[in-house]
């Protein structure tokens, strides 16, 4: 897939001012929000070691700052058959799925078709999204000088299953994101992409109230890992029922920061003072 199929290239980029999409109702039902998330990287040039994927780190991120419980990240080729079983499974089990990659004009740039075969749905030309990417080219000189063939995979990237819904997020990027059955939002494999329009998303999406997002409290100590791990499944047993988590992650040779993740942030709070004493540590974060 070419970066610069979606504007990112040496060439000065122009300016746009497109129009937002509106935004629609709730897919998932009046008052209710997104709990459950998973991702799906797709693309061989992940598995082969090629690319770094950043994207699952920042979709991680994202979900934990709003309160959205991350419970899957799976991270597969550009294969038909596993895009199909895997995009099914998520959208089964998930409230809100996010794709990552497979959308430019090549051959192996096969998210869109699979998807539809996924979701029994035929694949149909967008034409708006047409008519922002011709908007496009008619700023940049490189696309002016394309034949017939390659103007026609170029519209490959406007073939979306028909009965998807399409947002424009950004007023200056003409790609959308296409989300179908209500969960499955299909977004660039490019990083400054796919981070920029899954912030802009968020309006789009149904969020947890405030009061339902996490606090997350560190807590570092020099003591060795199996020194401090009687006293971690211990605290961990005693607040299962609150909903807090308890996770442990050393550093070689110098340390250990305790997690504590919880939405009651006096009791986080608290919690970490204890384990500061405890285990002769110091709240960090």
């Amino acid at each position: 897939m070419s970066s610069s199929s979606f504007g990112s290239s040496e060439e000065a980029l122009p300016e746009f001012n497109f129009a937002l999409s509106p935004i629609p109702k709730n897919p998932l039902g009046e008052e209710k929000y997104i709990k459950t998330a998973g991702a799906l990287i797709i693309g061989d040039e992940i598995l082969n070691g090629k690319t770094l994927d950043r994207n699952s780190n920042y979709f991680a991120r994202f979900c934990f700052e709003l309160g959205i419980d991350l419970k899957r990240i799976e991270v597969i080729a550009d294969d038909e058959d596993e895009i199909i079983e895997a995009s099914r499974k998520m959208v089964e089990k998930y409230d809100f799925v996010i794709t990552s990659g497979g959308i430019g004009p090549t051959h192996d740039d096969i998210t869109y078709a699979s998807l539809a075969k996924s979701f029994k749905q035929e694949l149909s030309y967008h034409a708006e999204t047409i008519t922002r990417m011709e908007e496009l080219i008619r700023q940049r000189p490189s696309f002016t000088k394309q034949n017939e063939e390659q103007r026609i995979v170029r519209k490959r990237m406007a073939l979306f299953p028909h009965a998807a819904e399409v947002l424009f997020v950004a007023s200056d990027i003409w790609v959308p994101v296409v989300r179908l059955e209500g969960k499955l939002c299909v977004f660039p494999g490019i990083p400054s992409l796919f981070q920029k329009m899954l912030d802009n998303l968020k309006p789009f999406l149904s969020l947890p109230p405030p009061e339902a997002r996490p606090c997350r409290l560190q807590v570092f100590t020099h003591l060795p890992e199996s020194s401090i791990a009687p006293y971690l499944t211990t605290l961990q047993k005693r607040v299962n029922s609150e909903g807090i988590r308890i996770g442990s992650y050393p550093l070689l040779q110098r340390g250990v920061y305790v997690s504590l993740i919880g939405a009651d942030r006096e009791r986080v709070r608290e919690l970490a003072e204890e384990v500061e004493k405890e285990l002769q540590g110091r709240i960090v974060t």
